[in-house]
């Protein structure tokens, strides 16, 4: 079977657990944690389970004490979602926003902290290991991270990240830029270019204008926005069509944002830290951090590769 086979049937079976109902269907959501320690800030599709009925992801939280978790892996299969702490190894992280697989090479992620910081991970069995971190270039002033991407065109790769912005006064920051690695394995970025983001939903004072990052095969930036008024809500959140990223042969990254992002849907209830498009399927993986309520995941068709 090929790998491309094997991640459809693994995206296919974690539909099946999930479900993909519309998005205000209260059955949808599937609980992965309990309390505030346990939420979902980022996740990774890491690969399908080895009877190939299910899927594994990784999570990240943006827990902050030493002891508490960093990084969980869930594993789906049809009926139930287990999901299991990770042990660290390396300089403990403060604060994980975002994770991403870096394509081509199985085992290994990227995960953001909220002041910018990344780490390049190993991932072996139940053990992270970290390679190396470095600060992301270019934060501005008061810049607050909760999202992260990568694009793959070609052998080359691109990164997207972004300060989450803060009601109407703090739109958010898009940022890009071309990706290599040193050869100890330092994530090292090209030029910086930067577009100012609104979402379209939801929209007050408590509006973090972006949650998190994902990009379609075809290019397309879907964009996670979030509403949040404390650690016990109100919450509301939605996914947005935001624009595109090109990445040239030479290594040209170009943003092209949308005047007016289209909504793909809305979450009443629950705030959207993560989004990650599936591996050969048009469905989005969506991860929530509720703070004292706990974390939710659900798919949405949301990544379509028009």
């Amino acid at each position: 079977m090929s790998k491309r086979m094997t991640r459809f049937t693994a995206a296919t079976a974690l539909l099946a657990v999930l479900g993909a109902a519309p998005a205000g269907a209260a059955d949808s959501w599937q609980k992965v944690g309990g309390d505030s320690r346990t939420g979902v800030s980022g996740l990774a599709y890491e690969g399908g389970t080895e009877g190939g009925d299910g899927v594994n992801a990784l999570i990240v939280h943006d827990n902050k004490k030493s002891g508490q978790p960093r990084i969980s892996r869930i594993t789906s299969t049809e009926g139930s979602a287990v999901v299991t702490p990770l042990t660290w190894e390396g300089t403990e992280p403060v604060d994980l926003e975002a994770v991403e697989p870096i394509p081509g090479l199985p085992g290994e992620y990227l995960a953001l902290t909220g002041r910018g910081i990344l780490f390049r991970l190993k991932v072996a069995g139940s053990t992270v290991t970290v390679v190396d971190y470095t600060p992301l270039p270019s934060i501005g002033e008061g810049d607050d991270f909760e999202s992260f991407a990568l694009v793959a065109r070609e052998g080359r790769l691109a990164a997207l990240w972004a300060d989450r912005g803060a009601g109407a006064g703090r739109p958010a920051t898009l940022y890009a830029a071309s990706l290599t690695f040193a050869p100890w394995g330092q994530p090292l970025f090209g030029a910086i270019s930067q577009r100012s983001y609104r979402s379209a939903y939801p929209t007050g004072d408590s509006t973090r204008h972006i949650s998190d990052i994902a990009v379609t095969d075809s290019g397309r930036i879907l964009v996670g926005s979030a509403g949040d008024a404390g650690d016990d809500g109100p919450f509301d959140s939605a996914v947005s069509d935001a624009g595109r990223v090109t990445l040239s042969a030479a290594g040209r990254v170009r943003i092209t944002l949308a005047a007016s992002p289209t909504v793909l849907g809305t979450f009443p209830g629950y705030k959207v830290e993560a989004v990650e498009c599936l591996p050969g399927s048009a469905d989005a993986l969506l991860g929530t951090d509720d703070e004292n309520l706990g974390g939710y995941v659900r798919t949405m068709p949301f990544c379509a590769t028009n």
